[in-house]
């Protein structure tokens, strides 16, 4: 049996880039997700690195399971890719960006409530990334006002402002009309 997708990624580096692709989500961009969806109380984040994101949906009052292929301090070790269900009705994570495309595919299959996804803004581009997003019927866009600075394994270099674009995807099950955009 062969490695699946986040399993390939346990060890990978590109330069330039943190082992592993661990960059842990700053509060404030999780905080802003939740000051405009709501979700039901459970919440699975299957990229769940150091806890970052987890620990301000627990503060939120929302039951989190954590998981991740690789441990870092919180959470469980599960490869998202071969769990054969879903942890809970709702998926908030921030994918490693090379896996974009497969963690969107993935979590559409479990069906849960909502998925909502931290991405790059040019996540939208692409071909193969727009047929995707067409045909999982992404629901909105939340794009944030100002860029943000996500740290490389979370340590802070320097805090001269963002330099990256980023939005959350957000996805509703049932959802069947155009995707809405919005500012965060």
């Amino acid at each position: 049996m062969g490695l699946s997708r986040a399993q390939s990624l346990v060890g990978f580096r590109s330069e330039g880039r943190p082992e592993n692709d661990f960059y842990p989500t700053p509060p404030p961009m999780t905080e802003a997700l939740l000051s405009v969806e709501k979700f039901s109380k459970d919440v699975w984040e299957p990229a769940c690195g150091d806890g970052a994101m987890a620990r301000v949906l627990e503060n939120h009052g929302y039951t989190v399971v954590g998981t991740d292929v690789e441990p870092r301090g919180y959470g469980s070790v599960l490869d998202f890719f071969l769990s054969g269900y879903t942890l809970a009705p709702n998926i908030i994570t921030n994918p490693p960006y090379r896996l974009l495309n497969d963690f969107i595919e993935r979590a559409v299959v479990f069906q849960p409530e909502k998925i909502a996804l931290l991405c790059k803004l040019n996540a939208l581009e692409t071909i193969e990334r727009s047929k995707i997003l067409e045909r999982t019927k992404l629901t909105r866009v939340w794009v944030f006002r100002a860029r943000q600075n996500i740290y490389r394994n979370g340590i802070v270099e320097s805090d001269n402002g963002g330099m990256i674009a980023f939005c959350w995807l957000v996805w509703e099950c049932g959802y069947q009309g155009k995707p809405e955009i919005g500012w965060i």
